[in-house]
């Protein structure tokens, strides 16, 4: 098998290696696992999900309401579509920032059927007006309407069935204390070793129909940033130039070229982890330096960098956040091939 080296236009503008969910990622639902022994990784989340699941299904009773918490691509929306599943209900599935309400929220409540799970993604984004209508619905499940206007203005309250609120966020610190203790389960999701993505990848890989060697799949895995989303990502674009590159089958040497033509090294870091480690280098002297100059610099939003670029940054050991700002590690001159001054 031979590779024909070409210049290759950049597949999309949006970054490949983000772990949000983005338009591209449309087909990933297929690919999801429906029972939790389909379920990779996540080991001590998951043995614990499995004794709560079963001791509710044993009592005949809805299971307490679930938290999961960790940075995006982890499989939160997973796990509670499995919770569903494994119960034996069905589930309803909205966003924080989509309920805008508290007739949204209420609208939501009312319409559930017994043991049915609402998953709530970006928990933390709902209004602080709307969570009020959590406090009773969680607790004794009763939601308390207001009707009318002025004196003429009545509070009705009625009765809920019983159900399970799974609820998941990145920043399980932005929760307000009366929400997060409500949780009677709270399950933090851990970032995913390159052995764990390999199974992933091999297994929608089979689901796809991709032809792919091992030490293809484990390339792949390293590049990964410990994210199964941005794996099955990687995944997909791979596919594309083994198809047109190579005779379709992912070899390592396949997987190298694509993912160098795709800007992502071999620690999994593109061109806006590059760009911001060399700004902070050349501009800053290597910092410290804070968040927002960095971001007026490398033209990104604040938080964009905080929850996307830096976390990954800072597990591999290439950033530090100090009082003073952040700064780049020698580890990360060394990857980049800079000389470090001290």
């Amino acid at each position: 098998m031979s590779i024909e080296f070409h210049d290759v236009e950049r597949v999309e503008e949006e970054r490949i290696i983000t772990p949000t969910l983005t338009a591209n990622d449309e087909n990933e639902v297929s690919l999801r696992p429906k029972v939790l022994s389909e379920y990779i990784g996540q080991e001590k989340a998951k043995e614990n999900l499995s004794v709560y699941i079963e001791a509710a299904r044993k009592r005949n009773e809805p299971l307490d309401h679930v938290l999961l918490y960790g940075p995006p691509g982890l499989g939160k929306t997973t796990l509670a579509g499995i919770i569903a599943n494994e119960m034996g209900t069905q589930i309803r599935v909205t966003s924080g920032p989509a309920i805008e309400k508290q007739g949204d929220l209420a609208a939501l409540l009312t319409n559930l059927a017994p043991n049915d799970v609402l998953f709530i993604d970006e928990i933390h984004r709902v209004n602080r007006n709307v969570e009020e209508i959590l406090y009773p619905a969680m607790e004794d499940r009763v939601i308390d309407i207001i009707i009318g206007k002025g004196p003429a203005a009545r509070s009705l309250r009625l009765d809920l069935p019983p159900f399970t609120l799974v609820g998941a966020t990145t920043r399980a610190g932005q929760l307000t204390a009366p929400l997060r203790d409500r949780f009677g389960v709270v399950l933090r999701l851990e970032m995913y070793t390159d052995t764990e993505l390999l199974q992933i990848i091999n297994r929608n890989a089979a689901i796809l129909g991709i032809p792919i060697r091992p030490d293809g799949a484990l390339e792949i895995a390293r590049r990964s940033r410990g994210t199964p989303r941005i794996a099955n990502r990687l995944l997909k674009r791979v596919r594309d130039f083994a198809e047109i590159r190579a005779d379709g089958v992912i070899t390592r040497e396949v997987a190298d070229y694509a993912l160098t033509s795709l800007e992502i090294d071999a620690l999994g870091l593109d061109a806006t982890d590059r760009k911001m480690l060399e700004t902070i280098i050349d501009n800053y002297g290597g910092g410290p330096v804070g968040l927002d100059t960095i971001a007026a610099t490398v033209g990104e939003e604040s938080v964009t960098i905080e929850d996307v670029v830096e976390p990954y940054l800072m597990r591999i050991g290439f950033l530090m956040r100090t009082p003073r700002g952040r700064s780049v590690t020698k580890k990360a001159y060394d990857h980049l091939g800079i000389p470090f001054l001290g």
